[in-house]
């Protein structure tokens, strides 16, 4: 069971009006039918899911993804890259997105940002 499993179920029923244990309605007069507490238990709710599929989108991104790039791993990526190696097959190897290896190999100017097949080019130093 994910750990969001049981808050969202509770907000859920929460937001339904009813006792998240027994799953009776709540009395007419409970403050959970007020407009300002289920439009917080709404936004509690959205900030939920948001988070789950935030870490769903990052559980599918490689390993190595927003690390710092080493001077050996510059080295690895330059021979690979030279010993003919598709950049495809370079970012697998890396455990990085093709993006971030046409961005280096573009920063190491070995190909211009019109060879790249990724939006996006080189801005910024480092």
């Amino acid at each position: 069971m994910r750990n969001d499993t049981q808050p969202r179920a509770i907000l859920t029923t929460l937001i339904q009006g009813c006792d998240p244990v027994s799953g009776e309605p709540l009395p007419r007069d409970c403050i959970i039918h007020r407009t300002d507490v289920l439009r917080a238990l709404l936004a509690g709710l959205g900030a939920l899911e948001q988070t789950a599929a935030r870490a769903q989108r990052r559980a599918q991104l490689p390993e190595n993804v927003g690390q710092a790039w080493t001077t050996e791993e510059e080295k690895v990526l330059v021979a690979a890259f030279k010993s003919g190696n598709s950049p495809v097959d370079i970012a697998r190897e890396h455990g990085r997105t093709l993006r971030a290896i046409e961005a280096r190999l573009e920063k190491l100017g070995l190909i211009t940002a019109e060879q790249r097949t990724t939006r996006g080019g080189f801005t910024g130093p480092g």
